[in-house]
This record gives structure tokens, C-alpha cells and sequence, in this order.
């Protein structure tokens, strides 16, 4: 196996290998992460030690210069278990994570680095089983090794997967096992796969040859356990929208979101309208804001943030007048700011938010809650403004309501079906 080839190099380098000019040599290292998670914890398992290993040894070699570094590779990996898109997502998100972390703490061109794509550990977990003794081995490596990760029809629809026949095997005993044993051995960030090779010394021209020098013992990782480590740059998700509504009653808007991660969100919008005419009395006033937090939900938010279904929460303050040549009504204190007696609103919202082009998203989105505070009411006389009343508001009902259209940025913020096919 791949595996115990590298451990074999390893151990060879470790006795001291003589006269191996112009071989390469490959090295793995891997790290730790807890169920789900991809940010890089260095109080998890051994994780600190393994980190401070890895880089000691990145940096021997670097320095050394009997040695050429190659290459040194970043992978991302999860374990089986959960929904496929979020594994590779995970699997990148670890990449990212491990290879900030070593590139933060050693100096390494960008000449020698490159990226494996995120991947579900198959064949780690399947040198795992062919390894163990455990109960069924070889229908289980069957699996393993023959059948296909994922089937699909003609129609694009799956079909069938190689999850799906491990979970069958002994009614569930066989998952339920490496799900205990070997699962949290192959739910590991990544692997730093590290190539290097001994630089030829010249000859003396005038001194009778001498006999190489061993190869001075390279700091070595441990590689029973994980490693490794990564730096492309980490996925970042925004997005900045404008309510088609408010744009169709002239009050110019703007609004932006953020992925904060595990499908939650958080964004503000700010409108900004303030039209009037005096001469016939007619004003059409408003400015304000909100912030709501969001969790998104759904098989498409699984896939991307921001895209898909989601429920929030929001909060909104805001003033207005609107008159048109009768009784008006002023929402907040007269002569006063947003902050001065202004009217508020909060409630919760559901939405849908639908790709339509590789960088564009319609939301549609509805929200229910209270709404209260002090308005006033009022009648135009002789060019003046006579005050009728002060009201306090009080009311339940709808008090959201969004036709979205969105503007996607950041790095891997982009939509993959639909119009937005790469």
C-alpha cells in the first residue's frame, strides 16, 4: 500500500541511507479535526506536537543543503459519513486551514506548493479495514476496492454509492464498526506530501576520491497519526444585493450578507429616499435599516452558502413622512434623526434564495413581527403645517418584504448549475 511504502522510505532514511544520489524520496504527515469542523485546533489529539514537528522538519530540509525540496503537496480529506457535498467542502476548507497554518510558520515558494482537491478518505479507511481483523474484512474490502463512489442514471439522478453498500453489510453492524474504529483516523485535514532529493557533491579534481559522506539523519514526522497542512486561499462568501421593490417605489437601497459558517449568516440594509415637492404638497420620505441573522438550510445550502433556503431573525429602525397633497404622517420626532423617537420593527423572516447566472442570485424573502413606535399626523394650511394628533404605534403582521436581486463575490462564491455553469 501507498501508506507503507512512504513508512518504509521513512525508516530507510531514518538508518542512514548511503549513496542514494539523485533519488527522491516522499514523505506523508497528517493532522486532526474534530467531527464537522474545519478550523485547525492545535489543543486537539496531538495536533501541537505534530505542527511543531512538521514545520521543524520542512524547515531542516529547506536549510539543509545536501537536500533539494521538491514538492510539497496539500490535500484535504473527510471521513465518509455525512452528505457528500459537504465532505469535499470540508475536505477543502481543511486543505485551507492546515496549509495557512504551515505557510505561516515557514517560508516555502510558491513554486514547490500545490493542491489536491478535497476527497473522501476511501483508500485510507480501506488499508484501515485490510489491516484490522474485524468481523466480514473481505466483503467490506470488496466494497472498498469494486464498488463505484457514486451511480448515476441517464437523468443525472444518483442512483446508487459505495456508502450506500457499506451501510447495507451486516444490516449496519459493519459501518457501526469502522464508524467506532477507523473513522476518526481518517477524519483528518490533510496530508502534507513532501518530496525532496539529495543534491550530487562534486568530486575533488586534484585529491584521490573520496568516499561520500552519510547523509546527515533527517528530522522525521511521526506517521501513525495526521498532519498536514495547507494555505490556498480560504473560501469567503458575500454577497451585496438592492430590494427590486423599493427600487420600483424610487427608494434607492443597498444591502450586504456574510457566510460566517455552518450555514449562518449575518447582513444589514440601508434605504434612503427623500423626495418632495412643495409646491403641491407632496412628500415621499423615508430612510433606515435593518440587520437580520440567518441560517440557511436545504439541499442547495448544503452545496454553497448563501443560495437555497433560510429562516432569520431581524431587527429594523427607520422614519418617514408621506403626504400627498392632504394628511400626512411623520413616523419619528418632527425635526428629529433616525435616532430621535424613531419607529422600530423586529420579527422573523423565511426566504428563498434562486441562482440565475454564475454570479447572481434572486431573493425572495418575507418576514412577520411587530411593528411600533410614535407618528405623527398632519395637514398642509396656508403654507404651513398644522399638527392634528400624535399616534403610538402598535402593530402585528407582515413587516418585511424582499425581491432581492444579489451580486455574489468572494473567492468560491459561485454558482455551478443552472446560469451559472462552469
Amino acid at each position: 500500500m501507498r501508506i507503507n511504502r512512504q513508512i518504509f522510505v521513512l525508516l530507510f532514511l531514518l538508518l542512514g541511507c548511503k549513496n542514494l544520489f539523485g533519488q527522491e524520496f516522499r514523505k506523508e504527515i497528517f493532522i486532526a479535526f474534530q467531527v464537522g469542523k474545519s478550523k485547525l485546533d492545535t489543543t486537539y489529539s496531538d495536533n501541537a506536537t505534530r505542527l511543531e514537528e512538521a514545520v521543524s522538519f520542512l524547515d531542516s530540509v529547506k536549510n539543509d543543503n545536501t537536500l533539494e525540496l521538491l514538492e510539497v503537496v496539500f490535500q484535504g480529506s473527510a471521513s465518509p459519513e455525512g452528505k457528500i457535498s459537504l465532505n469535499r467542502r470540508l475536505a477543502i476548507e481543511r486543505r485551507a486551514a492546515l496549509e495557512h497554518y504551515i505557510r505561516e510558520h515557514i517560508d516555502l515558494p510558491d513554486s514547490i506548493i500545490s493542491h489536491h482537491e478535497g476527497v473522501i478518505a476511501w483508500e485510507q479507511l480501506a488499508t484501515l479495514v485490510e489491516n484490522s481483523d474485524m468481523p466480514h474484512k473481505s466483503e467490506a474490502l470488496n466494497v472498498l476496492r469494486n464498488v463505484p463512489e457514486t451511480t448515476y442514471n441517464n437523468r443525472g439522478a444518483l442512483i446508487d454509492s459505495r456508502k450506500k453498500h457499506l451501510m447495507e453489510l451486516q444490516y449496519g453492524r459493519t459501518w457501526n464498526y469502522m464508524l467506532r474504529n477507523f473513522f476518526a483516523q481518517v477524519r483528518n485535514a490533510g496530508i502534507i506530501l513532501v518530496t525532496l532529493r539529495e543534491v550530487p557533491r562534486e568530486e575533488p579534481l586534484i585529491e584521490p576520491p573520496v568516499a561520500p559522506a552519510p547523509i546527515d539523519t533527517v528530522p522525521v514526522v511521526n506517521t501513525d497519526t495526521i498532519v498536514p497542512i495547507v494555505k490556498s486561499q480560504k473560501p469567503f462568501y458575500m454577497a451585496v444585493k438592492s430590494n427590486m421593490l423599493y427600487d420600483a417605489l424610487a427608494v434607492p437601497n443597498i444591502g450586504v450578507e456574510f457566510a460566517m459558517g455552518n450555514g449562518w449568516s449575518i447582513g444589514g440594509n440601508w434605504m434612503y429616499g427623500w423626495w418632495k415637492n412643495n409646491g403641491k404638497h407632496r412628500y415621499w420620505r423615508i430612510y433606515g435599516g435593518d440587520i437580520a441573522v440567518r441560517k440557511w438550510f436545504g439541499k442547495t445550502a448544503n452545496e454553497k452558502p448563501l443560495t437555497g433556503h433560510h429562516i432569520g431573525v431581524y431587527g429594523q429602525l427607520f422614519t418617514y413622512d408621506f403626504e400627498f397633497g392632504g394628511k400626512g404622517y411623520m413616523g419619528g420626532r418632527p425635526g428629529g434623526s433616525l435616532w430621535d423617537k424613531t419607529n422600530y420593527a423586529a420579527g422573523v423572516e423565511y426566504g428563498y434564495s434562486m441562482p440565475i447566472a454564475k454570479h447572481f442570485n434572486i431573493d425572495f424573502t418575507a418576514g412577520v413581527g411587530y411593528w411600533g413606535g410614535k407618528y405623527y399626523k398632519y395637514t398642509p394650511r396656508d403654507g404651513h403645517y398644522a399638527w392634528i394628533s400624535t399616534e403610538q404605534k402598535n402593530y402585528i403582521g407582515p413587516t418585511k418584504v424582499e425581491i432581492s436581486f444579489v451580486w455574489l463575490i468572494g473567492n468560491g462564491n459561485i454558482n455551478k448549475e443552472k446560469g451559472g455553469k462552469q
